[in-house]
């Protein structure tokens, strides 16, 4: 008979992230297949179905919600048991997980691998772009070491480092340079281009928003770059940060403008857990990173 792996575990712990194989498995750098094989494999040694598999989505059994709660506990504990050795052999070597949203992660991720490739150079740096959910998920799974999201994230079991805070630009077609900024109560009564449910920077950018006014949004997008482009053909306006402006800009006719009060901002950190035998590190490493955005 088989036996429970640390294998197991992750790829269970995966599963139950994502809440479907073929994200799952993504993450997990292997097919699909192999994955629901060795999720089938957990199940026989378990003894018991742990998924009920739908149609679009995987729940968790009462089994499967009890090896998730166990599961996580121990590879938290081999992760920071691992992060102890890390520690003994010096500052920052071997590999380092390090998660980072899709607002930031173009603009700032070259910068941060080169500072940290000069001050650790025995540091395998291992980036990871996604949603700021999945990065909160991946991180308790210990699937990540850190992540660099917007804060706060409001997660008890992590500690949050501010790097920086900017504000958000408005970028209109360029033929309308010249008209006034538009004002909270105004912005939503314009043709808004958002990116799509799940990013934070949507959230943070519909809050600036006058509350009472509902948005007239006409489309959504997967990226900045998407927005931006539509903006330059004409296609309504949309907000970015700060840091995006000249990525974002560089091959779009469009106008960029600051709001005149009170302007949209967002504050940019790292998070990591609590527990984590490397915080010190973590914490030294937010410095560099701090250090680099300012340039």
């Amino acid at each position: 008979m088989k036996s429970l792996t640390l294998k197991h575990l992750r790829y269970f712990g995966a599963l139950a992230a994502h809440r479907h194989f073929g994200r799952a498995a993504e993450t997990c750098s292997i097919s699909q297949p192999a994955l629901s094989l060795q999720i089938k494999e957990l199940e026989g040694i378990m003894g018991g179905p742990l998924v009920e598999r739908a149609a679009r989505e995987v729940r968790l059994t009462a089994m499967g919600e009890d090896l998730l709660a166990r599961g996580s506990e121990i590879l938290q504990q081999i992760d920071d048991l691992n992060g102890l050795v890390r520690q003994q052999a010096g500052p920052f070597s071997g590999r380092l997980r390090l998660g980072v949203i899709p607002t930031v992660a173009p603009y700032l991720l070259p910068g941060i691998i080169h500072a940290l490739a000069d001050r650790y150079p025995d540091l395998k740096l291992e980036p990871k772009e996604t949603i700021t959910q999945s990065l909160v998920h991946e991180i308790l799974a210990s699937r990540l070491d850190a992540a660099i999201v917007a804060l706060p994230v409001t997660e008890p079991a992590l500690q949050e480092f501010t790097l920086f805070e900017e504000e958000f630009l408005l970028v209109r077609p360029a033929h309308d340079a010249g008209l006034p900024v538009p004002t909270a109560a105004v912005l939503p009564t314009m043709e808004l281009l958002l990116l799509e449910e799940g990013h934070c920077f949507r959230d943070q950018a519909l809050s600036f928003c006058d509350a009472s006014v509902r948005p007239r949004q006409i489309m959504e997008g997967s990226s900045l770059s998407t927005l931006v482009q539509m903006v330059s053909a004409g296609i309504g306006v949309t907000l970015i940060p700060e840091m995006a402006r000249a990525y974002e800009t560089r091959s779009a006719d469009v106008a960029v403008s600051r709001f005149d009060a009170s302007p949209p901002s967002r504050s940019i950190g790292m998070v990591w857990r609590k527990t984590n035998p490397l915080s010190q590190e973590l914490m030294e490493m937010g410095a560099i990173i701090r250090k680099t955005a300012e340039r």
